[in-house]
């Protein structure tokens, strides 16, 4: 994320992303007050103040080198002891201030809990000011992403319907023509196959002649499902005496609206595929 810039007073101050969380630029926050950046170290050097950085970098930084922490804690508060932001970091490995270098956006940042503290220490009415318009930057950043989300998830829609709509085009069988429903195929395998996918076996091997095993082989987990319950109506059909035209015609609707209703099934899809554990003959 590029830095964001907040208006405090009439100064700007810079806000930073690092590790995923808001870093403030101190540096900025004491270019409105006597003696600007110099204010910093004149923070750090405070007892308090190393105190308050010491418990937030055991609270957050799991490679906080506490032993260097207790040997600048104790020298803290004396008039020979000076701390800067480098220092601070090159000793402990703390992670809640960062120095910055370059001439547009250096400067030391602080994450913003230490920030906000830096801004009470040079003045409750400037850590107010602080607050209120860091605040209104995360409601617009938060209003923002409330609607590229659902921006997002609009076109995740439409994509969806897209994608589904193409798998139906690919899976859903033909309507058959009166051609194909007048031809006489030769076995009951046939007769399902063109069903459900519009083609007999022999025209499929001949469409696919790179291609090993048949073409139930190839056929996806709806289709296999959808195949056995053809199975079973042809039976059925079979014994009402209906020739193989009329069969056809309506294993073929069948077919047809089985296949919508599966496509897209999450329920099927968590199914193992059948096709994989045993080969059908056709």
């Amino acid at each position: 994320m590029k830095n964001r810039v907040i208006t405090l007073k009439g100064a700007e101050v810079t806000i930073a992303t690092r590790h995923e969380q808001d870093y403030i630029c101190l540096t900025d926050m004491a270019r409105n007050f006597d003696g600007g950046s110099a204010l910093i170290e004149q923070w750090l050097k405070n007892k308090d103040t190393v105190l308050f950085l010491g418990v937030w970098e055991q609270l957050n930084n799991p490679i906080f080198n506490s032993l260097e922490f207790e040997g600048i804690k104790n020298e803290a508060g004396r008039n020979s002891f000076f701390l800067s932001a480098k220092k601070w970091i090159d000793a402990t490995g703390a992670i809640g201030l960062h120095a910055k270098t370059g001439r547009y956006g250096g400067g030391t940042y602080a994450h913003r809990d230490i920030a906000f503290e830096f801004g009470s220490w040079l003045s409750p009415e400037f850590k107010l000011y602080l607050i209120k318009e860091f605040q209104r930057l995360k409601d617009a950043e938060s209003q923002a992403a409330s609607l590229e989300w659902n921006f997002q998830r609009t076109l995740a829609k439409v994509n969806y319907k897209i994608h589904t709509d193409a798998i139906k085009e690919r899976l859903i069988p033909p309507r058959l023509t009166k051609a194909q429903i007048t031809a006489v195929y030769a076995s009951e395998a046939d007769v399902l196959n063109v069903a459900l996918f519009g083609i007999t076996a022999a025209q499929w091997r001949q469409s696919n002649p790179g291609e090993r095993g048949n073409i139930r082989d190839a056929a996806t987990l709806e289709q296999l499902v959808v195949l056995s319950n053809l199975e079973s109506i042809n039976a059925v059909l079979i014994h009402q005496g209906l020739s193989s035209a009329e069969r056809l015609t309506q294993l073929n609707g069948i077919a047809i609206t089985q296949m919508r209703s599966l496509v897209g099934s999450d329920t099927l899809k968590s199914l193992p595929n059948p096709g994989s554990q045993r080969r059908v003959t056709g």
